[in-house]
């Protein structure tokens, strides 16, 4: 079980509930069995025949086929062997068992070969079967060496011998009022009525009751968190009456969306306390989520502290530090001739920087002079000290490791306040507990001026003109005095070459027999193809960072017509003029990523076009993955259904997809209304009693649910 079902423990083995109920009168439907996996069903045998047959030159062998039926559909079971005779007078015609084994295909029809079965109706008398025909049968997550009903018996005997101890050493994480003021079962009657239900509602108070658990016990680990947090103390950083923030707004030429404003208020009235801001700013691809960040960095900056911010690229950092000093004009020349007197400097710090160029950077950070700083990961190096560190953005939380939040937040002298932007929406309840230590601000509102953006899938397998149409449709964009992005999944290049020789090839690889279409490829059949005679440039991440700058600063003035790229381009990048993305290979790409590179178009006045490449089936997932990108430009919707096919993963852990999930009952998705109330009952427990003193089962589940990586991780926000 250890090895093969990771259940290490007793409480392990209790805690690994049915995935669902078989119910002796409710067969299974054979005509649904999928094909390649494992499966439990429950029926009756029509007919078994033994046949000999050549064993080509080794003499004869001899076979079993049994016939089973469910009502729906029938199926066949082979047995090859010596044990053919065994089987064959354990299921004579008319028996009914549970059989468990993979589904396979044998002259294209559906079959178990050498299955695993329970006889149901071994001779009882009339009462047992009729008891045992209503009984529901508990049929658990199962793998090749362990079937369900082995779990089942092992389940059985802890459970007995729990009961006859009076359930000694099982802890029980619910405090006694919440527990009678919800009106939750009690563990061991939850834990009774999981595994050996009599009836459905038997399940359905079980349920309850354990989803509760998971949600309490999470929820508390994370108000603890948010208590430590509240604790630390923080420079209040308010900004001058008429300083640097009231100049820059005078600047601006519209006036900010009331989400803007809502959304600023909450960030100032943060910065305002002693103790450190935590928030989390979520909003849709070109919600102006930057402009939000730059005015809360200025309200820093007029308070006599400095701001970071930490972009996950060289292109987005070079991006970032372009449009802010755009946008401040003269305020961002502190100190230089034509400067406004109350300006500051604003520096970029990349990894690829000349020495000198550097150089002055760091000493502009240590002396103070620089209030803005906008970099990479080397804004986290030991060299890179500040004068008074006030507050930290992260943009792009989850390419964002927690390790290097926490060591830029040692660079201050007391704790900085923290602001982390993210593109990718999240479902408020994943938000309340994979970020439920910070606090959530949401943009919803687009800005006047943005536009709309049409989606579609191309077929190119299916139907090949709808691809060329595609390139028309491209060339017709750029004749309109627009601009295009092709993205590809990847570069194609000679160190791509080396990599996917080491590399196992994904289903798709498999399916496709083709590797993914490459950047450097595709440009050159553009160049010579559809395209030919339009200026095409190609931008990868592998190209030197000045090159890649010259190119998209040569994008973004118009100088190239169709930017060929990989998803360097997937977060922050600006161009207005560009109007239509194309995607190659779509079907390779996560829901969250689509939704991202789309953001992409239609950032100007001219409506936004983005096609969808795809040669995967129309019945495929894959498929029906891209017909929801296509169908709405709501990230949030499209959050739920990305969610949903990746399972919650480890909500604590790094793991953010489906692995092994520390959630077994609750759904991130679902169970809304109990990590809500969760949320609210542990935020008033920990406010009680921080240490919980009074709560020692709790501390103890606690202990078991935060193993030290993850209690580290948690630590480090």
């Amino acid at each position: 079980m250890a090895e093969h079902m990771d259940l290490h423990t007793v409480g392990d083995l209790l805690h690994h509930y049915p995935r669902r109920y078989a119910e002796r009168g409710e067969l299974t439907a054979l005509a649904d069995l999928p094909l390649d996996e494992h499966v439990t069903v429950v029926a009756q045998v029509a007919d078994a025949r033994v046949h000999t047959f050549n064993k080509g030159g080794r003499g004869k062998g001899q076979r079993l086929e049994v016939t089973i039926t469910d009502g729906s559909g029938r199926m066949q079971l082979v047995f090859f062997g010596r044990t053919v005779h065994f089987h064959q007078k354990e299921l004579l015609p008319g028996r009914r068992a549970m059989f468990a084994g993979k589904v396979g295909l044998f002259n294209r029809r559906l079959q178990l070969a050498h299955p695993e079965y329970k006889l149901l109706d071994a001779e009882s008398s009339t009462e047992t079967v009729r008891a045992f025909a209503n009984e529901l049968l508990p049929i658990y997550p199962a793998c090749k060496q362990l079937e369900s009903w082995t779990i089942e018996q092992s389940v059985g005997i802890a459970l007995d011998s729990m009961a006859a101890t009076a359930w000694q050493g099982l802890v029980d994480p619910l405090p006694p009022a919440l527990r009678e003021g919800r009106g939750l079962t009690d563990l061991p009657d939850a834990l009774m009525k999981i595994h050996r239900p009599r009836t459905k509602a038997d399940i359905a108070d079980a349920r309850d009751r354990l989803k509760w658990d998971e949600a309490f016990v999470l929820q508390v680990a994370l108000a603890r968190r948010r208590h430590a947090d509240t604790q630390l103390h923080a420079v209040a950083r308010r900004p001058a009456a008429d300083g640097l923030l009231t100049a820059f707004d005078a600047k601006l030429p519209f006036t900010l969306t009331d989400g803007q404003q809502k959304v600023s208020k909450e960030i100032f009235d943060d910065l305002a306390t002693e103790h450190p801001m935590h928030r989390l700013l979520q909003g849709e691809v070109g919600s102006g989520k930057t402009l939000v960040a730059l005015r809360a960095m200025l309200a820093v900056v007029d308070a006599g502290g400095q701001a970071a911010m930490l972009a996950p690229t060289e292109v987005l950092a070079q991006q970032h530090h372009r449009s802010v000093t755009e946008m401040m004009g003269e305020l961002a020349e502190g100190g230089m001739l034509g400067g406004a007197e109350n300006a500051t400097k604003v520096v970029l710090l990349t990894g690829s920087m000349g020495t000198a160029a550097r150089r002055q950077a760091l000493l502009d950070l240590v002396t103070g002079e620089a209030g803005v700083v906008i970099g990479t990961h080397a804004l986290i190096e030991d060299k890179v000290q500040f004068h008074d560190l006030g507050l930290v953005v992260v943009d792009e939380q989850h390419r964002f490791g927690v390790e290097q939040r926490d060591a830029l937040r040692g660079k201050g002298k007391q704790p900085p306040h923290l602001l982390v932007m993210t593109a990718t929406p999240i479902p408020r309840t994943v938000a309340m507990t994979v970020f439920g230590d910070l606090e959530t601000s949401v943009l919803d509102q687009l800005p006047a001026g943005r536009s709309p953006i049409a989606s579609h899938v191309v077929p190119a397998a299916d139907k090949p003109h709808f691809l060329a149409r595609a390139w028309e449709r491209v060339r017709e964009e750029v004749e309109a005095g627009h601009q295009a992005y092709v993205v590809c999944p990847r570069i194609g290049d000679e160190e791509d070459q080396k990599q996917s020789a080491k590399r196992k090839p994904s289903p798709e690889d498999e399916a496709e027999k083709r590797p993914p279409l490459a950047v450097v490829e595709v440009a050159e059949q553009l160049r010579r193809g559809p395209l030919a005679g339009l200026r095409v440039e190609v931008l990868h991440g592998r190209m030197h960072p000045d090159d890649k700058d010259e190119v998209m600063r040569r994008f973004a003035a118009g100088e190239v017509d169709v930017l060929v790229a990989t998803t360097v381009i997937e977060v922050g990048v600006n161009v207005p003029n560009a109007t239509a993305m194309v995607i190659m290979d779509a079907d390779r790409f996560g829901v969250s990523q689509l939704h991202q590179l789309r953001g992409r178009v239609g950032r100007g006045s001219a409506a936004g076009l983005c096609l969808l490449v795809t040669e995967m089936p129309e019945a495929s997932p894959a498929r029906q993955r891209l017909n929801a990108v296509a169908a709405t430009l709501d990230g949030f919707e499209l959050s739920r259904i990305d969610l949903e096919q990746r399972r919650e993963g480890d909500v604590l852990g790094q793991a953010q997809s489906g692995a092994r999930s520390s959630l077994r009952m609750l759904a991130v998705i679902d169970d809304e209304e109990v990590i809500a109330a969760a949320r609210e009952e542990a935020t008033a427990l920990v406010l009680a009693d921080p240490d919980l003193t009074a709560h020692p089962e709790l501390r103890t589940a606690l202990d078991a649910l935060l193993d030290k990586e993850r209690e580290e991780y948690l630590e480090k926000g």
